[in-house]
């Protein structure tokens, strides 16, 4: 049994199913990348797992329990965190505030859990006082993750994380993501940079209009000439 299955979800916002029977699996330690056009659903699946959107069928299985629906609040305490794409900082608190913030539910790990985190992002052991705000896009976005690895998830689901990123920040976001799972965590990722975060990838999965277009270990699906002209832009 995977840490996480997705199985044939249909779901969406209001009356709206923009999934239309997605399926996915993810191990603890294990690199899944999702990529796909816009408008394909993935950012809408990965909410779904986070229970943002309404599961209208299909089945999501976290650790072996069924969390399609569940509220989102209570995912932090199953092992689950996710990293939105946008407004996933505090800007007008410190590094170090931020990240205090992530141990909400275990004050008595924060000074671990910081030490931690800042071993794994040196660049914001002495940015620790700075406000995020005042931050670079490609720091603020390693505050977002290290305040979501601060109670020690099992699956932790990032939404784009390179998004708007400069190729250096984009580069040094992927080294952190191969290191959180050598770790032992999974790693669930939405990518519109498909082609070097699927590099990294034991599996890709690509979407198309709410369905598994392919499934596949990252390298495969990019030496597939087909998934790189119509998905990955040639």
């Amino acid at each position: 049994m995977a840490l996480l299955e997705v199985d044939r979800v249909v779901g969406g916002y209001g009356e709206a199913d923009i999934l239309q029977g997605a399926s996915l699996a993810a191990e603890a330690g294990e690199i899944v990348v999702i990529v796909g056009a816009n408008g394909a659903g993935k950012s809408t699946l990965m909410k779904a797992i986070a229970g943002l959107v309404r599961v209208r069928s299909g089945s999501i299985r976290f650790a072996g329990d069924e969390i399609a629906n569940a509220p989102a609040e209570g995912m932090i305490r199953r092992g689950l965190a996710y990293v939105p794409q946008e407004r996933n900082v505090f800007p007008s608190l410190t590094v170090e505030e931020n990240l205090r913030m992530g141990a909400y539910v275990r004050p008595d790990a924060t000074r671990a859990g910081i030490a931690r985190v800042l071993a794994l992002f040196p660049d914001l052991d002495a940015r620790r006082g700075v406000a995020a705000g005042r931050l670079s896009g490609g720091q603020r976005q390693m505050v977002a993750i290290a305040r979501a690895l601060m109670l020690e998830p099992r699956l932790i689901l990032l939404d784009e994380p390179t998004a708007g990123l400069s190729p250096r920040f984009c580069a040094v976001i992927f080294e952190r993501v191969q290191a959180i799972a050598r770790a032992g965590v999974g790693v669930l990722m939405v990518e519109q940079n498909a082609r070097p975060a699927l590099a990294i990838a034991d599996r890709g999965v690509v979407l198309a209009m709410g369905r598994n277009r392919a499934t596949a270990p990252g390298p495969a699906l990019l030496a597939d000439p087909e998934i790189g002209r119509l998905f990955l832009g040639g």
